[in-house]
């Protein structure tokens, strides 16, 4: 990291998870909340250290109580979403997801949910999704270009 004093560490600490340099973006974060601990440079923070330290735990109640603090902040659910999918909780993390595009559009967001696909609902709601009825009418219908 450059020995000269930067203004506004975490914009740098953006810049650089935008690059995927992500033991670069951990230090800038980190000087971010020493300087101002905001709830969203937190929550950045807390993904990082989830991405390369791997305390999944830690880093998803550090984005909790930053959105105790900041409620309407889409990234911080974005953040929060990523934690999840890092730790393998699937839906945990599209549940964060939805909730933060309930607080605003986020093209992160959408392109997050896209990543990981949404199932449809079966056919037959009130059957399983592994009845063999709902298996059967769900591929007729995909067949037929109705589904």
């Amino acid at each position: 990291m450059p020995d000269f004093i930067v203004e506004n560490p975490f914009a740098e600490g953006l810049r650089a998870l935008s690059t995927d340099r992500m033991a670069d973006a951990l230090d800038w974060f980190e000087k971010a909340v020493e300087q101002e601990k905001t709830p969203l440079a937190r929550s950045y923070l807390a993904y990082c250290r989830a991405k390369l330290e791997g305390a999944h735990h830690e880093a998803a109640v550090l984005c909790m109580e930053a959105i105790k603090e900041e409620p309407k902040n889409s990234e911080i659910y974005l953040n929060l979403g990523r934690i999840y999918l890092l730790s393998g909780h699937k839906r945990a993390a599209m549940r964060a997801f939805e909730l933060g595009l309930r607080c605003g559009r986020n093209s992160q967001i959408v392109n997050e949910l896209n990543a990981i696909g949404r199932r449809k609902s079966p056919p037959i709601p009130f059957l399983k999704r592994n009845n063999p009825a709902n298996k059967l009418l769900g591929k007729v219908l995909k067949k037929l270009g109705l589904r």
